[in-house]
């Protein structure tokens, strides 16, 4: 048996946007479902929105999202930040560089008091990360 641990992110109308993007920096296979295949809304503006979208890397890594329904309230924020951390320089900072495209650097990523290279950024889609390279 097998328990896991994903994160599932809530976007306002660009998930395929923000998955695809997701995929480009993180590389894996992205699976998208619609309202419209589910049924799942009788809102014809809705038919096209992201039911589920779920990526999942090589190296494991599972990151899930979807379009709130228009009924549905919307609060984009941070009480929330991805980490991806490790000890394959190469990679992350790949991802950090791809996830830095059109973001806002909060803290660059560099030397930290443990001794490891860390930094936090808010993606262009309004999600925080943290990357700490061991």
């Amino acid at each position: 048996m097998v328990t896991r641990l994903n994160p599932y992110l809530s976007f306002r109308d660009n998930a395929r946007e923000a998955m695809e993007f997701y995929r480009s920096v993180l590389g894996g296979t992205l699976t998208i479902s619609t309202f419209a295949e589910f049924h799942a809304s009788e809102d014809p503006a809705e038919a096209d929105k992201v039911m589920h979208a779920m990526l999942e890397t090589e190296d494991g890594m599972v990151l899930m999202a979807s379009d709130t329904p228009n009924s549905m309230e919307f609060n984009r924020g941070s009480a929330v930040s991805l980490s991806l951390s490790g000890d394959d320089p190469e990679r992350l900072h790949a991802l950090w560089d791809g996830l830095a495209d059109g973001a806002t650097v909060v803290m660059p990523l560099g030397p930290s008091p443990w001794g490891d290279s860390f930094g936090m950024l808010t993606d262009r889609f309004g999600t925080a990360w943290m990357v700490n390279i061991a």
